[in-house]
């Protein structure tokens, strides 16, 4: 059965997408704790991050870092904030969160955006990924 993060991965469900490359995917979460919130995900279906091999591993967090570093070059912050919790869905993901202070890593929190501000939040973050990594 295929998880709610394989659906968006295959466009089976919208998302607000920032990059994707034959083996991963990132998006924005829609529950986000602060404005930029990304979700990264491998494509293949596997429910903790040390489940995967070594070489699956390396290269998730090599996409991982380049998504961050376009979200550090769009939105306000002084670093980005990384979480792999792997409560929520069972299907690894890695949280990426632009952030200036240590609070803003808080998941109790939870910010409200309008469509228009995700998809333009989205759009930046993909225009910066792509212009440094495509």
């Amino acid at each position: 059965m295929s998880t709610i993060f394989s659906k968006i991965a295959a466009g089976e469900i919208p998302s607000y997408k920032v990059a994707a490359d034959d083996k991963h995917y990132a998006f924005l979460d829609i529950n986000p704790v602060v404005p930029g919130h990304v979700l990264v995900i491998p494509r293949k279906e596997v429910d903790y991050i040390f489940k995967l091999t070594d070489e699956e591993y390396q290269a998730y967090m090599l996409f991982a870092k380049r998504v961050a570093a376009a979200l550090e070059a769009t939105m306000p912050c002084k670093r980005i904030g990384v979480a792999v919790i792997g409560m929520e869905v069972p299907h690894s993901h890695i949280h990426l969160l632009p952030i200036s202070t240590e609070g803003d890593m808080n998941f109790r929190n939870k910010v409200q955006l309008p469509a228009e501000e995700m998809q333009a939040i989205a759009d930046a973050i993909a225009a910066k990924y792509s212009e440094m990594f495509e």
